[in-house]
C-alpha cells in the first residue's frame, strides 16, 4: 500500500472518508476510514489530526443510544491515530479524556455503564494512549485544581473496573491505565522528568485521591487468590507508587506550613487537600491499617512473582516515606526479613539486596534509626520464641524462624545488643535448643552394624560445593518439614559471624554440662557457631565486619575438642553386647584405669556401682551425640584449614576409633569425618592422612594395649589403619603388630573376636606387599597358625576354634 507523505496528499483521500462518516455513523465507514489511515504517513497525518478526529468525536457526543460495536471501532480507531500523533492543545486533551471517560458512564444509574467487556478494554486503552500522546508542557497543564473532577469521575471509573470486574484482563488494563492517570507508570514515553515544584502541585493534587485509591486498591489485593497473580501485582505496583509519591518525605520537607488556596470555584477548593503535618500523620495512621492488612495476606501469598512485588512494595515504601509512615516501618521491615529465606531464589536475591542496600544507606525510620526498630522487634521475638516454637505448626514455626534469620541478617553486628542481655539470650538458646530437640525412637539404628569391611573404606571422591553443610539425616520430634533445619543452621552460623563467639561458645558449653536432654542440641549448635565465625557459608550484607583471627578461633575450636573427646561424652554406650562386655572385662583385677592420650597418661578410678539397662531410646541418644560430635569435628576441620593441622594429634586418633564402631551411623560418620579432615588439611587419601600421621597413632595405640580393660576399642584404631592404607604402612605398625599379638595372648578368651578383626585387615594388607615383604608374612603366619613356614621359637598358648581356620582360608 502506498503512503502519503504530504498532507495535500493525505488530505485528498482522507476527506471523502471523513464526510461519509460524519454523514453516516456505521462501523463500516469507521473502518474504511481506518484503512485509508494506515496509508498515511505520521507527519501527514499529525498535520491533519484535528480534522480526521473531528467525525470521530461526532460520532461520540453524538445524542442517542448507539451501538456498542460501534463505539467501539469509533473508540479504537480514535486510539489509532492518538498512538500515531501527538496532542499540542490543552483543551483538546481535556475534551477528548471527557468524552472517552463518558464512554464508560451511565448517568441513569451513577455507575459504570454495563457494557461490553470489548468496549470497556478499548476505551481503557484509549485513555492511556490519550495520556502518553500530549506534548510536552501539555500534559503538565492537565493537572490543574480545575482538572479535579473530570480526573476523580476517571479514577472512579477505573478503581471500579479494577474491583468489580470479572476479565483479568479489563482489571489488569484498568491498574495499569490508572498508573498512567497519576503520572506513575514505568513507561519510557512519557514526558520529562518532573521537577520540584511540579512533583508538588501534582502531589498536592493527586492527594485528594489518596484514600479512596489505596482503600480500593487494598480491597483488591487482599481479595481471593483465585483472581489470579497478575492482577495481585498490578495491585500493589499502583499502591505503593502512588503512596510512595504523594507521602514521598522530599514533597512533604518543602511544603509549607501555611498555604494560600487556589483560585478556584468553591466546590473545587473543597476538593484540594494541604499536606501539612497533621495531615500527614493522620494519614500515615490510616495508611499503616491498610499496609499491614496487605502484609498479611502478600506475605503468605502462593505465587512467587507477588511475594517478590511485596519487597519492592517494602523497598519503596521505606526508602521514599521513612518518617510519613513511621508507623508502618516495624510491618514493613517484618514482611521484609520475613521474606529473607523465602522458597523462590529469585525472592531471596531481590530480599538480600534490599536489605544490603538498607544497610549500606543507614537509612533513618522517623527519629529512630533501623537498628533500634530492629532491635526492638528481635526483642518482641526472643521473648516470645520459646512459646511459639512449642505452640506453632511446621509452617509457623518454618515463617517464625525466616523473621528471626531476617532480624539477625540486617541487625549484623548490632546483634550483641541482644546478645548482652542475659534474659534474651537465654530465651534465644531455650528455644533453639528445645525446637532441635531430636527424635531417638527409631530402633532401626541400634540394630544397624557395620560388619562388613566395606563401610569401613572411603574416597575423597566428588566434594559438595560447601562440604561442611554435609551432615547425617536426622529425625526431630517438633518439627517434620525438610526446611526448617536449614533454616535453624543458617540461624546459628549467623549468630556464630556477628555475635561474641566467646559468650555464645561459654553459654551454649553450660547447657551441653546442664542436662543430657540438652546435649545433642548443644552440640549442634557449637558446630554450627563455629562454622558461622569462621564466614564459610554466611552473606555479609553489612560488608566489613571484623571477623575473629585464626588464634581465637583456634582456641574456642580446641576446648569444644576436648569437651568432645573427653571420656564422659565420647565413650557412651551404644549397644547392650559392647556394655556386657566392658563390665566383664572390668571384673578383672588390675591397675586403676588410665586415660592415654598422645602424650600424657591420665589416672581414672571407677567407682563400682550398678548401673541400669540401657534402653532402646538411650542408645539412641548416644549414637546421635557421638554422630555430631564427630560432624562438628569434619566442620571444625573446614574452619581452621591448615591450622587444623596442630589439632590432628588430639583429635584423629578418637576419630579412627569411631570409625571402627559396630554402630553402622557411626563408623558411616566417623569415615566421613576422616574425609572431612583430607580435605581440609590438604591430604590427598585416607591413606595419606593415616601414614602421614602414624607415629603418634601408633604410640597411642600402644599405650592403650597396655590397658586394654580401660581402652576396649583400640584394636579398632588399628583395624582402621590398615583398611584404609596399603602394604606401605606395614613397616611403620610392624612393632604395634607383635603388640595386638601379644595382648591376644592375654585376652584371647574375652576380646578374640576384636583381634580377628585386625587380624583379617592385616592379611588383607599383607596380601599387597611386594616380595620382599615375605620374611614377616612368614613370621605372622607361624605365630598365628603354626604351620611350618619359619621357626621363630615362640611357645604361644592354645588358639582357640575359629582362629586355625586363617590358615586355610588366606595362605593355602
Amino acid at each position: 500500500m502506498a503512503v502519503f507523505d504530504t498532507p495535500e496528499e493525505a488530505f485528498g483521500i482522507l476527506r471523502p472518508v471523513c464526510v461519509q462518516l460524519t454523514k453516516t455513523q456505521t462501523v463500516e465507514n469507521v473502518e474504511h476510514l481506518r484503512t485509508q489511515l494506515q496509508a498515511v504517513s505520521d507527519a501527514a497525518l499529525q498535520d491533519l489530526q484535528q480534522y480526521v478526529l473531528f467525525p470521530l468525536r461526532f460520532a461520540l457526543k453524538t445524542p442517542g443510544p448507539k451501538r456498542e460495536r460501534l463505539l467501539q471501532s469509533v473508540v479504537e480507531c480514535l486510539t489509532f491515530v492518538l498512538s500515531s500523533t501527538c496532542v499540542r492543545e490543552q483543551e483538546l486533551l481535556q475534551e477528548l479524556f471527557a468524552e472517552l471517560s463518558a464512554c464508560l458512564y451511565s448517568p441513569s444509574s451513577h455507575r459504570p455503564a454495563a457494557v461490553s467487556e470489548e468496549l470497556k478494554l478499548a476505551v481503557i486503552q484509549g485513555l492511556s494512549t490519550l495520556m502518553h500522546s500530549a506534548y510536552g508542557d501539555i500534559i503538565l497543564a492537565f493537572y490543574e485544581p480545575s482538572i479535579l473532577p473530570r480526573l476523580g469521575f476517571a479514577v472512579s471509573l477505573l478503581l471500579g473496573l479494577a474491583e468489580q470486574e470479572k476479565s483479568r484482563q479489563i482489571k489488569i488494563a484498568a491498574l495499569q491505565c490508572l498508573q498512567v492517570l497519576l503520572l506513575q507508570c514505568d513507561c519510557q514515553d512519557h514526558p520529562r522528568p518532573l521537577g520540584e515544584p511540579e512533583q508538588q502541585q501534582l502531589g498536592d493534587l493527586l492527594a485528594s485521591f489518596l484514600p479512596g485509591i489505596s482503600t480500593a486498591l487494598t480491597r483488591v489485593i487482599t481479595g481471593d487468590f483465585k483472581q489470579g497473580h497478575s492482577i495481585v501485582v498490578s495491585s500493589l505496583k499502583a499502591f505503593y507508587k502512588t503512596v510512595g509519591f504523594i507521602m514521598a518525605d522530599e514533597q512533604l520537607r518543602r511544603i509549607p506550613k501555611t498555604q494560600a488556596k487556589p483560585t478556584v470555584e468553591h466546590r473545587i477548593a473543597d476538593l484540594m487537600v494541604h499536606r501539612e503535618a497533621d495531615w500527614v500523620k493522620s494519614t500515615g495512621n490510616k495508611l499503616a491499617i491498610l499496609i499491614k492488612k496487605i502484609i498479611g495476606c502478600v506475605s503468605v501469598h502462593p505465587h512467587w512473582k507477588v511475594r517478590l512485588e511485596l519487597v519492592e512494595f517494602v523497598e519503596t515504601l521505606l526508602s521514599k516515606c521513612s518518617q510519613s509512615l513511621v508507623e508502618s516501618a516495624g510491618p514493613l521491615l517484618k514482611a521484609l526479613v520475613g521474606l529473607v529465606n523465602d522458597e523462590s531464589p529469585e525472592v531471596q536475591a531481590q530480599c538480600n539486596k534490599v536489605l544490603r542496600g538498607f544497610a549500606d544507606q543507614k537509612v533513618v525510620v522517623g527519629s529512630r534509626a533501623f537498628a533500634d526498630i530492629l532491635s526492638e522487634s528481635l526483642h518482641s521475638l526472643a521473648t516470645s520464641l520459646p512459646r511459639l516454637m512449642n505452640s506453632q505448626d511446621d509452617q509457623g514455626k518454618f515463617s517464625t524462624l525466616s523473621l528471626l534469620l531476617g532480624y539477625l541478617k540486617l541487625l549484623g553486628p548490632k546483634i550483641n545488643l541482644i546478645l548482652n542481655s542475659a534474659a534474651h539470650l537465654q530465651r534465644l538458646s531455650r528455644a533453639l535448643v528445645q525446637v532441635l530437640e531430636l527424635d531417638v525412637a527409631d530402633v532401626k539404628i541400634v540394630e544397624e552394624r557395620s560388619w562388613n569391611s566395606d563401610n569401613l573404606t572411603a574416597s575423597l571422591t566428588a566434594s559438595p560445593a560447601q562440604p561442611w553443610n554435609r551432615v547425617q539425616r536426622r529425625y526431630f520430634r517438633f518439627f517434620t518439614d525438610e526446611r526448617v533445619f536449614p533454616l535453624l543452621r543458617q540461624i546459628c552460623q549467623l549468630l556464630g559471624y556477628y555475635g561474641n563467639l566467646y559468650l555464645l561458645v561459654d553459654h551454649f558449653m553450660e547447657l551441653y554440662h546442664e542436662s543430657v536432654v540438652y546435649r545433642k542440641q548443644a552440640a549442634m549448635i557449637l558446630n554450627e557457631l563455629v562454622i558461622g565465625a569462621a564466614g564459610l557459608d554466611v552473606e555479609d550484607i553489612h560488608n566489613g565486619c571484623p571477623k575473629i583471627s585464626p588464634e581465637d578461633l583456634r582456641g574456642t575450636v580446641t576446648s569444644i575438642l576436648e569437651e568432645y573427646t573427653s571420656q564422659e561424652n565420647w565413650y557412651l554406650i551404644t549397644c547392650i553386647e559392647a556394655e556386657e562386655g566392658e563390665e566383664e572385662m572390668m571384673k578383672q583385677p588390675g591397675p586403676q584405669a588410665i586415660t592415654s592420650g598422645v602424650h600424657t597418661c591420665q589416672v581414672v578410678s571407677f567407682p563400682a556401682l550398678s548401673k541400669p539397662s540401657p534402653t532402646i531410646c538411650s542408645m539412641n541418644s548416644n549414637i546421635w551425640q557421638i554422630c555430631i560430635q564427630l560432624e562438628g569435628i569434619g566442620q571444625f576441620a573446614y574452619a581452621l584449614g591448615k591450622d587444623f593441622h596442630l589439632l590432628l594429634m588430639s583429635a584423629l586418633y578418637p576419630v579412627l576409633e569411631k570409625a571402627g564402631d559396630q554402630s553402622l551411623l557411626i563408623s558411616q560418620v566417623a569415615t566421613s569425618t576422616m574425609v572431612d579432615i583430607c580435605h581440609a588439611c590438604g591430604y590427598d587419601s585416607l591413606q595419606h592422612l593415616i601414614n602421614q600421621n602414624s607415629d603418634y597413632l601408633v604410640n597411642g595405640i600402644s599405650l592403650n594395649l597396655r590397658h586394654l580393660t580401660l581402652h576396649p576399642h583400640t584394636p579398632k584404631v588399628l583395624e582402621v589403619m590398615l583398611r584404609n592404607s596399603d602394604a606401605s604402612l606395614l613397616p611403620l605398625v610392624a612393632d604395634v603388630v607383635q603388640d595386638v599379638l601379644a595382648t591376644l595372648d592375654q585376652f584371647y578368651d574375652k576380646r578374640a573376636a576384636s583381634f580377628v578383626s585386625v587380624l583379617h585387615a592385616l592379611l588383607a594388607a599383607l596380601g599387597t606387599m611386594k616380595p620382599f615383604f615375605m620374611p614377616v608374612w612368614g613370621i605372622l603366619v607361624c605365630t598365628v597358625c603354626r604351620c611350618s613356614m619359619g621357626d621363630i621359637g615362640k611357645v604361644v598358648p592354645p588358639i582357640p576354634q575359629g582362629m586355625v581356620g586363617l590358615h586355610c582360608l588366606y595362605f593355602e
